[in-house]
């Protein structure tokens, strides 16, 4: 066999399969915090305005908890919810990541 990698992701769904959280939200959420605008995040994602903002309405449904905050004055920013769900993502990705690798090496390795 020649040189393979492992690839996944993971991504968070509520109990009917809805998705909560995800990469494309992983993004949304980050620039949110970069931008402080839904509609410049919307641009850069090259997405609609409703669909961002659809995407952060179900996500904040699904946790029953506010993940962005819009002020007419101060544009948008994420709540400390908001944070904690974006740091605590990443976090999931790294040790899954870890942890598939070390799977994908004990199966592969040796072939």
């Amino acid at each position: 066999m020649g040189k393979v990698h492992l690839k996944s992701r993971q991504w968070l769904e509520d109990g009917q399969g809805h998705m909560v959280m995800g990469e494309g939200r992983q993004r949304i959420f980050e620039l949110i915090q970069q931008t402080g605008s839904i509609n410049q995040t919307a641009k850069l994602m090259k997405m609609s305005y409703r669909g961002v903002w659809g995407k952060i309405k179900a996500t904040e449904e699904h946790l029953k908890k506010r993940i962005v905050v819009t002020e007419r004055r101060h544009g948008s920013r994420l709540t400390d919810e908001g944070k904690r769900l974006l740091k605590d993502y990443a976090r999931l990705k790294k040790e899954c990541q870890r942890g598939d690798e070390e799977i994908f090496k004990a199966i592969f390795e040796d072939e």
